[in-house]
């Protein structure tokens, strides 16, 4: 399996929530394969970045949410994808016989 960047598992991260709407952290580490210790590190600078919302859902539930900024980061990445399609290298490795 590849290894993602950081800015790959943010957008994973937003898309997450741009389809779930309001959303628990478990659900969002689920959904998103990502341990809790680094999801909670990734809504945390999120929240800094003003692209995700903490929202209390009852007396102690906490929720997270795209914000219109997140929304907004996650389309122009749409696009971007789009213009510049990004492709994988492959490593060809040569085998000999000895």
């Amino acid at each position: 399996m590849k290894k993602r960047s950081k800015i790959e598992i943010y957008i994973d991260i937003l898309t997450i929530l741009s389809h779930r709407g309001l959303s628990k952290i478990t659900h969002i580490m689920y959904d998103s394969n990502t341990n809790c210790a680094v999801l909670k590190g990734n809504l945390t600078y999120m929240i800094k970045q003003g692209l995700v919302e903490k929202k209390y859902v009852g007396q102690e539930r906490i929720a997270y949410c795209i914000t219109p900024k997140g929304t907004s980061i996650l389309s122009a990445f749409k696009e971007l994808r789009q213009v510049l399609p990004i492709v994988e290298e492959t490593s060809h490795q040569v085998s000999t016989i000895i």
